[in-house]
């Protein structure tokens, strides 16, 4: 189509400045400076020889998605590469990823990378999460007849209308998936008006993924800092979200003096302003990268570093789920809710409806507005333990009764496992 051909052309006049491109996002943070070359298709890692699946998620929430895949695959003897485009998702995956699995930054979009890394890596198949859908490499992949399985996909309202715009290269794109396993029916529906061929209903993978671990020496360094005061917190918030904690804490401490307010920003990199903004308030605040575990006398505490939301969910028992009080689409409250926490949210968590949907009807968790009935629902359940506890175990029940999509996905997968296993007869 010619709107996908211009984007080929664009990527191919683009080549040249990837490394300066590159390099700025690294002075921003944004890449890892010491593996810029992965990005560009190389690796300094040899292919494993056997059957080889690649599993592929664009940033932190998709690529632990994956992880339910990544066990199971391995558990049936392939080898399993799983690219993700962050640095977040990077360190995440280091860590989490089992023997027998191994991370690379994935490529950008130019073809010279894209062939470059398949030639490299030459996979058996290719399973990518959610709509992670580029072009080159959805060509790409085609052209070398490797199949294409899109799990655990959604694809939002708005995007979904984006690409109606343009249905020619919709069609190219969507239409070159083997196979979609779409979340639900809402979803299903809208690869399918795209253009995808073969789309079924699978289920979301993230209630099947483990929830984060921490280090039990950490968690007690916590534990022990924290000692008995009452502790809350906001996790994966954005801009403006900390300012509605922020005064939600001054209310809550008017009735609690001892209160202890943990705020995990969804990118760690804003950890020092946070701080500042607690301090412009006349709250004593510590970050965690520079002042290590809270005093006693710590009010805000901010968590600037990446893996910390296990030892958080395993040491307070209520946490506002951010992205959602401000317009975003909210954030995933499945990891809080396996950890047994009461969780709050804002009016704003279009892209995980079904999931607090769920978790609301089982009383579970609890939808507030502003900073005003934020500590009012926090209050409430921080001076009535045993609801809190209640709805911490109505949450672990209700995500353990949805799990069950990563045994869906292999199953659907099965038939091109089988053909991979003749054809190396």
């Amino acid at each position: 189509m010619p709107l996908l051909k211009l984007y080929r052309l664009g990527t191919i006049a683009a080549t040249p400045f990837a490394g300066a491109a590159l390099n700025w996002r690294a002075n921003l943070g944004k890449e890892d400076p010491a593996r810029l070359s992965e990005r560009m298709g190389f690796s300094d890692r040899s292919r494993p020889p056997g059957r080889l699946v690649w599993l592929h998620g664009a940033s932190l929430g998709e690529s632990i998605s994956l992880l339910p895949l990544v066990e199971r695959f391995v558990q049936r003897g392939l080898e399993v590469l799983v690219t993700s485009g962050t640095v977040a998702s990077a360190r995440v995956l280091t860590e989490r990823l089992p023997a027998g699995a191994f991370h690379q930054y994935a490529p950008l979009d130019a073809p010279k990378f894209i062939e470059r890394f398949l030639d490299h890596w030459s996979p058996d198949i290719a399973v990518f999460a959610e709509s992670e859908l580029w072009p080159n490499v959805v060509a790409a992949l085609q052209a070398r007849g490797a199949p294409l399985v899109l799990a655990n996909a959604r694809i939002s309202r708005q995007s979904a209308e984006r690409w109606s715009r343009a249905p020619g290269a919709a069609k190219s794109v969507f239409g070159a998936v083997d196979l979609c396993l779409a979340q639900d029916a809402d979803n299903a529906a809208r690869f399918l008006a795209l253009g995808a061929r073969c789309v079924r209903i699978a289920g979301n993978l993230k209630f099947d993924v483990p929830p984060p671990p921490a280090d039990s020496a950490r968690l007690a360094e916590f534990n022990g800092a924290v000692g008995a005061r009452p502790a809350w917190a906001a996790v994966s918030t954005h801009p403006g979200e900390e300012e509605i904690a922020l005064a939600a804490h001054v209310e809550l401490a008017a009735q609690t003096p001892s209160l202890l307010t943990v705020i995990a920003p969804r990118h760690c990199e804003r950890g020092a302003e946070i701080v500042e903004a607690a301090r412009a308030r006349g709250l004593r605040a510590a970050l965690r990268s520079r002042d290590g575990e809270p005093s006693r006398d710590t009010q805000i505490y901010v968590a600037d570093s990446v893996g910390e939301l296990g030892l958080i969910f395993r040491s307070v028992g209520v946490v506002l789920m951010g992205k959602s009080l401000l317009p975003g689409g909210g954030q995933n409250p499945i990891e809080p809710a396996k950890l047994g926490c009461a969780i709050l949210y804002g009016p704003h968590v279009e892209n995980f409806a079904e999931v607090y949907g769920e978790l609301a009807a089982a009383k579970a968790a609890a939808r507030v507005a502003d900073a005003a009935s934020l500590a009012r629902a926090a209050h409430y359940l921080l001076s009535q333990p045993a609801r809190m506890r209640k709805m911490g175990r109505a949450g672990a029940e209700t995500v353990e009764k949805l799990g069950g999509a990563s045994r869906g996905v292999m199953n659907a997968v099965e038939p091109y496992l089988a053909q991979l296993a003749i054809a190396q007869q």
